[in-house]
């Protein structure tokens, strides 16, 4: 637990030498004080940080995840030649990059409303829901990242592959979702839609947030279904697992390949 407590720092200091950590935070501080300052209410601020953290923290996840591992190779190289589990190393990797991106994410998104008195009540806990979120996309996405890094030597595929990975989960996917209702609109398919979402991410932590604001009777029937599972409890401990199950898999076969791997 030392050895990956100690590679996980020594990877936070270099990210804060080369200033895009501190970037990271600020981007998402100036981000939630415009829209604080924009929207007037803490509601309309949060509602329009959703779509903000929903598009930007996979990608950002995914593109420094990668860039993160080809650039620290050398070091990876120098920590292979010491008395050092592979396990560890590659944990240390993941740790010291994921958890100050949900770090740098969760304290910039958070200090305006906190700030600005915005964080109390009803508002507090959906802020409190969309930061939770934002972080379970960081460590998913991260760990994809690293899969990719991996698995794949070229640091031009491996970046591009990224991308398409955050294209497909972010876009493509509700494309084909949407033009899959529109062609079978009189099949009743919204508990099919319900098993849907757990097949993607950010479709997951979209659908509770909307929820939490309410917004089911906007989604007719399908509403319904999904207010009735998602706007409990145990649907939201379902959802959250589901996330973590997201994180757990790409993050275990990215460290048997890193294990295996041939440097």
């Amino acid at each position: 637990m030392k050895q990956i407590i100690r590679i996980a720092s020594f990877q936070v200091q270099d990210a804060l030498r080369s200033k895009w950590l501190i970037l990271h935070g600020l981007f998402y501080l100036l981000v939630s004080e415009g829209l604080l300052l924009a929207a007037g209410t803490s509601v309309k601020a949060v509602v329009s940080l959703v779509n903000v953290v929903l598009l930007l923290v996979p990608l950002v996840s995914l593109v420094f995840g990668v860039m993160q591992l080809y650039h620290a190779r050398e070091f990876i190289l120098l920590l292979l030649t010491q008395p050092l589990r592979r396990r560890d190393l590659f944990l240390g990797l993941y740790a010291g990059l994921s958890v100050p991106l949900a770090a740098t994410f969760a304290l910039g998104t958070a200090l305006p409303f906190l700030w600005h008195g915005a964080a109390m009540g009803l508002e507090g806990l959906r802020l409190t829901a969309l930061l939770a979120g934002g972080v379970l996309l960081t460590l998913l996405f991260s760990a994809l990242a690293f899969l990719v890094a991996v698995r794949h030597t070229d640091r031009v595929k491996g970046i591009g592959l990224a991308l398409l990975y955050w294209l497909g989960f972010a876009v493509i996917f509700d494309g084909i979702v949407l033009v899959a209702v529109s062609m079978f609109a009189s099949w009743p398919l919204e508990k099919i839609l319900l098993g849907v979402m757990f097949l993607n991410p950010i479709d997951l932590v979209r659908v509770v947030m909307l929820m939490l604001f309410d917004a089911a009777a906007l989604m007719g029937y399908t509403g319904a279904i999904f207010s009735r599972f998602f706007g409990s409890a145990p649907g939201v401990v379902v959802a959250t697992l589901a996330l973590m199950i997201w994180t757990v898999i790409p993050l275990l076969l990215a460290q048997r390949a890193f294990v295996r791997r041939d440097f």
